[in-house]
């Protein structure tokens, strides 16, 4: 399997067409897209084109944000805006607020973040897409128009992991791929034990390989294609990143 990083893009503003930049990249490597590929994309891209800047300067901050800004240390309008993006506050500490984005992903700051964007040091910050699996759809859609393939989808961001310093890459939005490989019951081990807990986050693996080849700094490259996982990507869209949550009520940590 190959990441390669795709390079050469622009900054993204909004209106601009994601799709049409990937296939521009790709072209600019002298390549061309093929229907078994998949490219992931930096979310920040797909929220700047799809306009989902906010001045915090135009954010009135309620009694809530004011209460847990005095808690967190933090200033009541960026409060404000993770709380507007959050179903659930599970944790309020000056490290970090860790929430349960209205999408059902659970992260520090309701992924609301300033870094890479113009105006961070400012006051704008840059949301999550409305629907990252929507985006991901749109965007695949947009490459099959432009380009006659459709090739996966895969919208990351990077988050943390419980009990593990760091971020990974990790799938919000996707089209086109076997989000989870289910093989319990279906594989065997070295010594013909059939598997009973393994299942294979597929579409988070793959966006924290792209992840790390994208960069995270100034590197300005914000999107990459895989080629050799053709086995999990799909014709139909999928149901999504959203697909690969846990459900809530088996969260062992409530």
């Amino acid at each position: 399997m190959s990441v390669t990083p795709l390079r050469g893009m622009p900054l993204f503003a909004p209106g601009m067409s994601v799709a049409a930049e990937i296939l521009a990249a790709i072209a600019g490597a002298g390549d061309t897209p093929g229907d078994g590929d998949v490219v992931v994309v930096a979310q920040k891209i797909v929220s700047k084109t799809e306009g989902r800047l906010v001045r915090l300067a135009d954010v009135a901050p309620g009694e809530a944000a004011l209460q847990m800004a005095a808690q967190t240390g933090r200033e009541g309008p960026a409060v404000q805006a993770i709380l507007d993006e959050s179903a659930e506050i599970l944790r309020a500490t000056p490290a970090a607020i860790i929430a349960r984005h209205r999408t059902g992903h659970v992260l520090a700051n309701a992924g609301i973040d300033a870094s890479n964007v113009e105006g961070g040091d400012s006051g704008t910050v840059l949301l999550w897409p409305v629907d990252p699996d929507a985006s991901a759809r749109a965007i695949r859609a947009e490459i099959g128009r432009l380009a006659g393939v459709r090739p996966a989808v895969l919208i990351a961001d990077s988050m943390g992991r419980a009990w593990r310093v760091g971020t990974v890459g990790t799938a919000i939005g996707c089209a086109g791929l076997t989000v989870l490989e289910d093989r319990r019951g279906r594989a065997q081990d070295l010594f013909g034990r059939t598997l009973q807990a393994t299942v294979i986050a597929v579409a988070d693996s793959l966006c924290a390989a792209a992840t790390i080849v994208m960069g995270e700094g100034a590197e300005g490259t914000p999107a990459a294609l895989i080629r050799g996982a053709e086995r999990w990507v799909t014709e139909a869209d999928g149901p999504g990143a959203a697909s690969g949550l846990r459900p809530a009520a088996e969260d062992m940590f409530r």
